[in-house]
């Protein structure tokens, strides 16, 4: 089962990454031009960073509920967080490349 927490632990640790560069351009165009669709982009950016932050925090760094996840938790319920979280991975990086396009 080791390989679902692998996959759902890189994942979540790219969805940072890629949110991380979103929220800064989606901040930017706010800056400039008072958006309320730069704005909407903006708050949607840090919603799904916090829940990708505690996610990968899950996966990597506490040490009771990594433990949990890692021995506990069934096959089909990894494996189906593993695909939520791989679904999600595509989506930021298609979203990213029209954004930095």
């Amino acid at each position: 089962m080791s390989i679902w927490v692998d996959v759902a632990t890189v994942s979540s640790g790219v969805n940072v990454v890629v949110l991380l560069a979103l929220s800064a351009v989606w901040a930017r165009n706010y800056l400039t031009f008072r958006s309320k669709h730069a704005v909407g982009l903006l708050v949607f950016g840090v919603f799904l960073l916090a829940e990708n932050a505690l996610a990968f925090y899950m996966y990597i760094l506490d040490p009771t509920l990594s433990g949990w996840f890692s021995t506990d938790v069934p096959v089909i319920a990894w494996r189906l967080m593993m695909l939520l979280h791989v679904f999600e991975t595509v989506g930021l990086v298609f979203l990213a490349w029209i954004t930095f396009d």
